[in-house]
């Protein structure tokens, strides 16, 4: 970071976008200790810090009778969380933009903390309302972007908030920078061999990640739900595993693709099977292209964990985005878990290793293996679309 937050109110915009229980306790606070070396580093130099985020979804729940749901949504759920962190009393808002969010903010000294209300409490926010941006431009000196996770959204808060402050005056926080960097090393200049790993439940929801990940990778293994349309389209008995039907012919034209670029493309040899999706369902294991009638693959096979492990140990670069099975299930659990101990041994023989989305995230943290990975995302979403070639607009309004 190379802005003088000396005397300086920095307007940050961090993704507290965490998991609350029924109590609002937050039940995962990967994403606030993600902020904090941004958080400490303005403080540290003499700055104060703004922050805003947006947490859940309040507007797709709204009480019955049409408003949202304050409570539940408040950002003040993370505030206490965020003082403990920061050995800082941080201090609280509880509107985004207002007369009383202006005299907080005027009135923060350095080295104090102010966090404002959830963004998408207000209806600018999801739209990139200008005069929504504008307001909230006026309650900092310089502003800082670090949350990666929101950065494909065009929103007030983290694209057009950032046309109100020259150059030098807005920046990436260290998360967001270290997201871009490894997302780029990934796609100009990999050590090679590299390998995608690609799992999930729908082809539908990859196919653009998987058309540009063939341009560039050298192993290509498909995993979780998606590899039975692959499976039956190419003529394989999937039982009642889930397949879309029509994306059959688009799986064909991938794995011919793959074939003329030269790319190792994988799919499970064998399968975890259940009779119905359940974790109390009866297991078995079948070739993935034999599963009986009436049963479903719920996650790949021993023999395919051994085959994947084998090419990431041998791998130089690894990209891994989504599960390999029914990752919440514990009896469908066994193939993302490989993967991660994998990917894990890879990455300390030197490979580089980018995890993100979801569910390969969260098999990292939960294996206590994210200090072994290279680079864990916290932005799913984000660094698909990065990742698919696509101009992310929060970073966009930074580096204009």
């Amino acid at each position: 970071m190379k802005i003088d937050y000396k005397g300086k109110k920095a307007l940050v915009r961090v993704d507290f976008n965490v998991p609350l229980d029924s109590n609002f306790n937050i039940t995962d606070d990967t994403r606030i200790r993600g902020a904090l070396p941004t958080i400490r580093h303005i403080l540290d130099n003499g700055g104060a810090a703004i922050l805003m985020s947006h947490l859940g979804r309040p507007t797709k729940k709204l009480l019955p009778d049409g408003s949202i749901d304050k409570e539940k949504f408040t950002l003040n759920h993370v505030v206490g969380h965020l003082s403990e962190l920061l050995n800082v009393k941080v201090k609280f808002c509880n509107e985004l933009v207002g007369d009383k969010a202006q005299k907080m903010a005027a009135g923060l000294q350095p080295g104090e903390v102010l966090v404002l209300e959830n963004t998408r409490f207000e209806p600018g926010e999801t739209k990139g309302d200008e005069s929504l941006a504008k307001q909230l431009a006026k309650l900092g000196d310089v502003y800082v972007n670090d949350a990666f996770g929101t950065a494909h959204r065009a929103h007030a808060s983290t694209t057009t908030v950032a046309q109100f402050f020259g150059k030098g005056e807005k920046e990436f926080g260290f998360l967001m920078d270290a997201e871009v960097k490894a997302a780029q090393k990934m796609l100009r200049n990999p050590p090679r061999p590299l390998t995608a790993i690609i799992g999930g439940a729908k082809v539908s929801d990859k196919i653009l990640l998987l058309e540009r990940l063939i341009d560039f990778v050298d192993n290509l293994l498909i995993g979780g739900g998606m590899a039975y349309t692959f499976v039956k389209a190419q003529g394989g008995n999937v039982g009642k595993s889930l397949v879309e039907e029509d994306k059959q012919e688009l799986a064909l034209t991938l794995l011919e693709k793959a074939k003329n670029k030269g790319v190792q493309l994988l799919l499970p040899e064998d399968s975890a099977i259940a009779d119905q999706f359940d974790n109390s369902a009866k297991v078995s294991s079948a070739n993935s292209h034999a599963i009986p009638d009436g049963w479903m693959g719920l996650d790949i096979g021993e023999k395919a964990r051994k085959a994947y492990a084998g090419v990431v140990h041998d791998s130089k670069a690894i990209l891994w985005n989504g599960p390999m099975g029914v990752f919440e299930m514990d009896n469908f659990a066994a193939g993302t878990k490989a993967i991660a101990k994998a990917v894990a041994k890879a990455t300390q023989k030197g490979a580089f290793s980018l995890v993100g989305g979801g569910d390969s995230v969260a098999a990292v943290n939960q294996m206590g293996l994210a200090d072994e990975i290279s680079h864990v995302s916290t932005g799913g979403g984000a660094m698909l679309e990065f990742l698919e070639g696509k101009e992310l607009p929060g970073i966009k309004a930074i580096e204009e």
